[in-house]
């Protein structure tokens, strides 16, 4: 697996990375272990969790993600081979929802402690927070960097105008370095909802293009939509053009011999802005068909194919 420069960061990552949201929890440990374990055989190395996973799953209380990946970190003596990326702001039991300084740094603490490390290499504020000033979030993050406690920080869930306002704060520091949005090939229909997630929109990648911030792809599958019978379209995806781009995604798909999960990875990882999807596997036949994408290298030919509607404009 090759890599890439993570936004401003400098860092090198994996340009796949594997969300271990379910870990632990809807998949069970040993299945969530052989998942973890073939996606770094592949050359992985980067690897997305949050304190509430999975919180709202049945029985279980938030942090058993991490927990989990402690626990293979430990037997596989691998951390020195791995870039975490772990998350704060949502809230879970225990926990209510926000970024004030106490919370991230006081979640900050247990995040590291559930997975056994000394350092998260990137710390996402999990959703943007408009009831505390983002001065406050940005210094605790910042104090965190500077203690050693953290080596990035990046932004999920905020729009572009904020993700700008807070750049422009953070300016002596970095700030965020990248940021994680819902992202995949069809696009939502304008006024659709996720709720507190947020989706990629045409600002927020022209953002992304303009200052060198990765875009890091949550559901970029759709949870198998794709591919599936039995996994219906979201509703938010049911636009204007999402015919006309689910036809010419299965035609490339058997045009190149490929899957549709195949050809939306690869589209994504030759998209511009720069954008790493964090895909997501629930048996480990998934996992390998979502790595195949790997090998599929899109001819710009084959891109200009996929797009469908307006181009970005040219000034």
């Amino acid at each position: 697996m090759k890599t890439v420069i993570l936004g401003t960061s400098g860092a090198s990552v994996s340009q796949m990375g594997l969300g271990a949201m379910f870990m632990g929890t809807r998949t069970e440990r040993t299945l969530s272990l052989a998942l973890l374990d073939r996606y770094l055989a592949a050359g992985g190395s980067f690897i997305d969790t949050a304190n509430i996973y999975a919180a709202w799953v049945s029985g279980f209380r938030g942090g058993e993600s991490e927990e989990l990946l402690g626990e293979w970190m430990r037997q596989r003596h691998n951390r020195s081979r791995l870039f975490l990326a772990t998350k704060v702001g949502f809230g879970y039991p225990g926990v209510e929802q926000g970024l004030k300084a106490a919370q991230i740094e006081a979640e900050c603490e247990k995040s590291l402690k559930r997975l056994a490390i000394d350092t998260i290499d990137l710390y996402y504020a999990h959703v943007d927070d408009r009831t505390t000033g983002q001065e406050e979030s940005l210094e605790a993050f910042r104090r965190l960097v500077g203690s050693g406690k953290v080596r990035f920080v990046g932004a999920s869930n905020f729009r572009a105008w904020r993700l700008a306002e807070a750049q422009g704060l953070a300016r002596t520091w970095g700030g965020y370095c990248c940021v994680q949005q819902r992202h995949t090939y069809l696009r939502p229909r304008p006024g659709a909802s996720f709720g507190p997630q947020i989706s990629a929109d045409d600002e927020l990648l022209d953002y992304c293009r303009a200052r060198g911030v990765t875009l890091l792809a949550y559901s970029p599958l759709l949870g198998g939509a794709y591919t599936r019978a039995d996994r219906p379209l979201p509703e938010q995806y049911r636009g204007a053009d999402s015919e006309e781009r689910l036809a010419r995604l299965a035609k490339l798909a058997r045009e190149v011999g490929a899957t549709e999960n195949q050809v939306v990875l690869a589209w994504m990882m030759r998209s511009r802005p720069a954008v790493i999807p964090v895909m997501a596997a629930s048996t480990v036949e998934q996992l390998t068909e979502n790595l195949g994408a790997l090998e599929l290298a899109l001819t710009p030919e084959e891109i200009e194919f996929l797009e469908v509607g307006p181009k970005e404009p040219s000034w």
